[in-house]
């Protein structure tokens, strides 16, 4: 065996270890973590995550145990599965995410923390951008899914009978 062989093998095994191990750091890292660590708060997303998935394009995909209702400043509505590209400071691009605004349902198109030391956190709702103190999403929501049910779909099954 030539020597500039024996030297690539302790090294390449290091190195796949070294990424083997970062690899197990990533999966068992809470999702709160994965947000600070991007300059985000730790409570933007509800209590109920089952897990999370983060690709090489940095395409975070989250996954509730179920759709669910939360309040922030006002209500928020959770897809089971909310999608969104992760940057430093932001989610951008989000999916499975609307807010309550005026009795409509208004989809939260992105996420943005420019500056933390200004307090703010910017949501991008389409139609307007609104601001919110960042000590609203210092910890996960508590999500409710009876809400949902009532809220989404309809308090109940209610039939007009014609009165004779």
């Amino acid at each position: 065996m030539s020597q500039s062989l024996k030297t690539l093998t302790p090294i390449s095994l290091f190195c796949s270890l070294s990424l083997l191990l970062s690899f197990i750091v990533i999966a068992n890292a809470s999702i709160q973590d994965l947000l600070q660590s991007q300059g985000l708060p730790a409570g933007l997303f509800p209590d109920n995550v089952k897990s999370y998935k983060l690709d090489p394009e940095d395409r975070l995909e989250v996954h509730l145990e179920s759709p669910c209702m939360a309040k922030f400043d006002g209500r928020v509505y959770f897809d089971r599965v909310v999608r969104a590209n992760l940057s430093y400071g932001g989610l951008v691009g989000l999916e499975g995410l609307s807010q309550e605004e005026l009795f409509l349902w208004l989809p939260v198109k992105g996420i943005i923390v420019n500056d933390p030391s200004s307090g703010l956190i910017l949501f991008d709702i389409g139609v307007a951008h609104k601001q919110l103190s960042l000590s609203l999403f210092e910890y996960p929501p508590i999500c409710k899914p009876q809400e949902v049910l009532s809220e989404k779909v309809g308090r109940k099954n209610k039939r007009f009978q014609v009165q004779k």
